[in-house]
């Protein structure tokens, strides 16, 4: 690494090309959170609200498969970066898919233009989210001081276009407050200003990142062998015929629906971690104390898949509770029921400082496992006050938004306990021969997580929603809890990691 390099201090005080992923990243970030923020109204509204009249089980179905191909897809997004095109062409080709799939769902193109929006934007987000923040390290030497900071306002920037996108989009889909589409959403207007936002973020990158981004990112890091290739394309072919052996033989018993797609999906899901963890275990190449730390982390793997199931129902029941069940104003300020994704974002950029300042200054602060311990209790707990409401009121009427703020407020503590932490302990778990596959188990988890709730959101309605959030809510305070107990086993099978 360059002196220069390590002089460039451009972007209040980090190098000139922090600003360059900054802008991509919070652009990208702003797409897929607009997107998000109205995709469930616009699949189950009817025809007639300007929407594609499916039936609420199931498009609460669909966002939570959707959220768990995404992190699906970073799996072979990092491969393809590691191994094939480097990590610069590899972004770029994401925020293209990206942009593309968001242009398919701004045309009136009905339940085939939303497939071939998610195919595109899973593919897209794959290859562009994992990579870029790759590509923020790359911009450091290691022993550059300025690492830590540079990373936290590159998150700063992630949250931020997290943040704006839940009022803009919605604000666009409304007829941008001059009424220009009567009493009807036109969800494709929204879906439009995601397309210009994604725009926005390539043409950020391609512009600046000429100038201002590491040559290094050019190249693959471990360029694929062509004695590697041929068993990888074998293995591939057999994986692609398997699926359509699959999907020919639900097509012939007339079972091709998107509810069986959604099964065989979550299966994956869930499978694909299993495997991962059977393999490291039986792998020579693991040695005793290693093997001993991937034990160790199976625990955290489980606490994280049931976090995240909760934090990530943000976007659908949540979503279903603010558009059903909660007053949309204050005094006289009206507001939609998609400004509510916002509260994620937000509170994570109030929270960070707060447990960052904690941490630093907290001697006897409990072990990983510990934090993860209480982040569960805490996700718990966010379930449990929006089963309150239902309880004190019944779940007729319409009740107070501010029972959503608090929901939020307290899986956003749980995110702090769990989310950074457990980027941290996996890299250090990791076997020396399985570092990159191990950071693919903490998207997995994400990944599983939604691939559950996409099994169990089908039974949320206004009339379950107290059982609903009770349920949820005590499996993961009941899972915390048993975690509690199992803090010094686990550590020690963590042989010296803290």
């Amino acid at each position: 690494m360059s002196k220069e390099k390590n002089l460039d201090t451009a972007f209040f005080g980090q190098p000139r090309g922090l600003s360059t992923l900054f802008f991509t990243e919070m652009w990208e970030r702003f797409s897929y959170y607009g997107m998000r923020a109205i995709l469930l109204f616009y699949m189950y509204y009817a025809v007639t609200k300007g929407g594609l009249g499916m039936d609420q089980a199931t498009a609460a179905s669909i966002m939570s498969i959707y959220g768990s191909l995404v992190y699906l897809s970073s799996v072979v997004g990092g491969w393809l970066s590691d191994r094939v095109w480097g990590s610069r062409k590899t972004v770029f080709i994401g925020g293209v898919l990206i942009m593309f799939g968001h242009i398919a769902l701004s045309l009136p193109a009905g339940v085939t233009a939303l497939y071939i929006s998610i195919a595109l934007i899973v593919a897209g987000t794959g290859l562009l989210k994992p990579n870029v923040s790759e590509m923020v390290g790359g911009l450091y030497s290691s022993d550059d001081e300025r690492r830590d900071s540079g990373f936290s306002m590159f998150v700063f920037g992630i949250n931020l276009g997290a943040a704006v996108a839940p009022w803009a989009v919605p604000w666009a889909a409304n007829g941008f407050g001059l009424h220009l589409f009567g009493n009807e959403m036109n969800f494709h207007a929204g879906f439009s200003l995601a397309a210009i936002g994604m725009f926005f973020g390539l043409l950020q990158y391609t512009l600046d990142g000429r100038k201002y981004l590491s040559k290094d990112s050019l190249y693959p890091n471990d360029p694929i062998e062509k004695d590697d290739l041929r068993p990888i394309i074998i293995w591939t072919c057999v994986g692609v015929a398997v699926l359509v052996v699959v999907l020919g033989l639900l097509a012939a018993m007339g079972q091709l629906n998107i509810n069986n797609i959604i099964n065989i999906i979550t299966f994956i899901a869930i499978a694909l971690p299993i495997y991962y963890f059977i393999m490291m275990l039986n792998s020579k190449k693991v040695t005793k104390p290693e093997k001993s730390r991937v034990l160790a982390y199976i625990p955290l793997f489980i606490a994280a898949a049931i976090f995240w199931a909760i934090e990530e129902s943000g976007s659908v029941v949540l979503a279903l509770f603010a558009e059903q069940r909660t007053v949309l104003h204050i005094g006289s300020w009206h507001f939609a029921a998609a400004n509510f994704q916002t509260l994620n974002p937000l509170f994570i950029m109030l929270l960070t400082p707060v447990f960052v300042a904690l941490w630093d200054h907290w001697k006897g602060q409990p072990s990983a496992p510990g934090k993860f311990s209480a982040g569960l209790v805490f996700a718990g707990l966010s379930y449990i006050l929006m089963a309150l409401p239902g309880m004190m009121f019944g779940t007729a009427g319409r009740v107070s938004p501010f029972w959503l703020v608090g929901s939020w407020f307290i899986v956003e503590i749980g995110e702090m306990l769990i989310s950074p932490i457990g980027l941290s302990v996996t890299t250090k778990l990791a076997p020396k021969a399985f570092k990159s596959q191990m950071m693919s188990m903490w998207f997995l988890a994400d990944s599983a997580g939604q691939a559950v709730n996409a099994q169990i959101v089908k039974y949320y309605s206004s009339a379950t929603e107290v059982p609903y959030f009770i349920a949820v809510g005590l499996v993961s305070i009941v899972f915390g809890i048993i975690l509690m107990f199992f803090v010094k086993k686990i550590h020690g099978l963590m042989d010296g990691v803290d």
